[in-house]
């Protein structure tokens, strides 16, 4: 057989096992073919660059062949992503303390519904910082308490316009403590509302199907959306497939060429067919010229971030770098929706200075994600939860930063929290239903979570699945809930308007 021939059957080959896969990927996900390069990309039917353009010359001959296309039409538009809001988890691994310390939270009657100060001792506020007495802070649209470390780091990282267009709601919801068994991660129904990105649909810090440590819900897994790991400025920049070097002079157009006219010598149906195999390779090569290339997802490399995290924050901090690198990835539309995971957070017996710092910490992460989204033009979504909290005994103790505060005692499942603050570059994201929505759920005036007051206080999985509805809600999409997510426990319709945060940002 001679050469020629021999490459003709590994090509005719190659292009029926292609086909099985799209095949097999469409049974078992129950979704259609693909029709789109980011579509085979986030469904793990092509790797990247370096494969592409035997998909898009397969696709072209078996699918357009027939139909006498006339027109070549080339997307050189260069937005990325699936013009979706990007969506970031901030995944505390241990039982870190939201509520009272943190972002206030109230009884029935929302955020300014005040606790008995007993209830705020509990969440590790003495008298003289109760918020009856020195007020909140709503710099963010979300109250928060003033002496919060977690707001001291959100202001570290923002500026005033980044404040002005961010809001943002807490909800009070019950989750166990010290497990990553809790299923608190909802990136794969974020994925399945329409998240996806140039390369990949979601990342995650960790190895994990969830990409962090807390679980997702077992009704919401699909194999295809599975996190890739992105943790360093190297995982992000691998995504792209290949570093551009590895193809000088153009041989992967050259290659993709040398396919097409060997296809044009060979078929005798009409020219339109052949017309089509040219378009498969103008295709091919005008997708080479727009090719991402790695050094484009290297956060380190960005001015933008670089003076976000400056000195030797983006290079030195292993806690800025993830977080950069999953920023980088996410709000640029390279991925979707994103998990960034930190352990250690297990605050209980530990020192005021010692967990404060790491509530600063995760302030400067969440602050630094809302400024990134803010100098891009981009809206954001960020989710922060922890799976379950702490409580305060009555040990008083400076905080590191002036404050004194009551030192976290012991797990306590029963005061934990989870809250959502977006950004929007169109102005401060309007409450659907005013105060009330700030707040989804409710504390006791003892200062435990009242059970009652929410269908998720006391289910995680459906805490994932509200905020997958506020996702949906944030582009006018809420009436897909129930196509999204089959038969949510949550409901739809009319039964989930009341936990619906926000109006339309897009």
């Amino acid at each position: 057989m001679s050469k020629h021939r021999e490459f003709l059957r590994r090509e005719a080959e190659r292009r029926r096992i292609f086909e099985q896969r799209i095949e097999e990927n469409c049974r078992v996900s129950g979704h259609g073919r693909p029709g789109s390069r980011r579509e085979f990309l986030a469904r793990g039917l092509i790797a990247g660059t370096a494969t592409v353009f035997l998909p898009s010359i397969a696709t072209i001959l078996a699918r357009e062949a027939h139909a006498q296309t006339a027109a070549c039409q080339i997307d050189t538009g260069g937005m990325l992503g699936a013009g979706k809001i990007p969506f970031l988890a901030i995944d505390q691994a241990g039982g870190a303390n939201t509520a009272g310390s943190n972002v206030m939270v109230g009884k029935a009657g929302g955020q300014f519904d005040f606790l008995d100060p007993a209830g705020y001792a509990k969440l590790g506020l003495p008298a003289a910082i109760v918020p009856q007495t020195i007020g909140v802070d709503s710099s963010f649209g979300l109250a928060m308490h003033p002496r919060s470390a977690l707001l001291r780091g959100l202001l570290s990282k923002t500026s005033a316009g980044t404040r002005a267009n961010t809001n943002g709601f807490v909800v009070p919801a019950r989750s166990e403590n010290d497990t990553g068994n809790n299923p608190h991660n909802p990136i794969y129904g974020i994925a399945l509302a329409g998240a996806n990105g140039e390369f990949v649909a979601t990342i995650g810090s960790q190895n994990t199907d969830s990409g962090g440590n807390s679980a997702a819900p077992a009704s919401m897994i699909t194999a295809s959306l599975r996190p890739t790991k992105v943790s360093s400025r190297t995982e992000a920049m691998g995504l792209v497939g290949g570093n551009a070097s590895t193809f000088p002079n153009g041989r992967v157009a050259q290659a993709a060429a040398v396919l097409s006219s060997l296809k044009l010598g060979r078929i005798s149906e009409l020219q339109a067919t052949k017309d089509l195999v040219q378009c498969g390779f103008d295709k091919t090569t005008a997708t080479l010229a727009t090719t991402i290339t790695p050094a484009q997802l290297d956060p380190s490399a960005d001015p933008i971030l670089q003076a976000i995290f400056p000195g030797t924050e983006l290079t030195q901090n292993a806690d800025f770098k993830k977080a950069a690198a999953a920023m980088k990835v996410v709000i640029n539309g390279f991925g979707g929706a994103g998990t960034i995971s930190f352990g250690g957070r297990d605050y209980h017996q530990n020192p005021r200075p010692d967990t404060d710092t790491k509530d600063f910490v995760i302030g400067q992460v969440i602050g630094a994600s809302l400024e990134y989204a803010a100098q891009l033009l981009k809206p954001l979504m960020v989710y922060v939860f922890s799976d379950g909290s702490v409580s305060a005994g009555n040990t008083a103790e400076d905080d590191g930063n002036g404050t004194t505060k009551f030192r976290w005692q012991s797990d306590d499942s029963q005061t934990a929290a989870s809250f959502v603050l977006v950004y929007s570059p169109n102005g401060r994201p309007v409450l659907r239903n005013g105060a009330a929505s700030q707040q989804l759920g409710a504390f006791k005036a003892a200062g435990s979570i009242d059970t009652a007051s929410s269908p998720f206080a006391n289910s995680v999985t459906q805490l994932a699945e509200m905020v997958v509805l506020n996702y949906l809600a944030l582009h006018g999409e809420e009436a897909k809930f129930n196509t999204v997510l089959t038969n949510p426990g949550l409901g739809s319709g009319a039964a989930v308007a009341p936990y619906i945060a926000f109006n339309k940002i897009v």
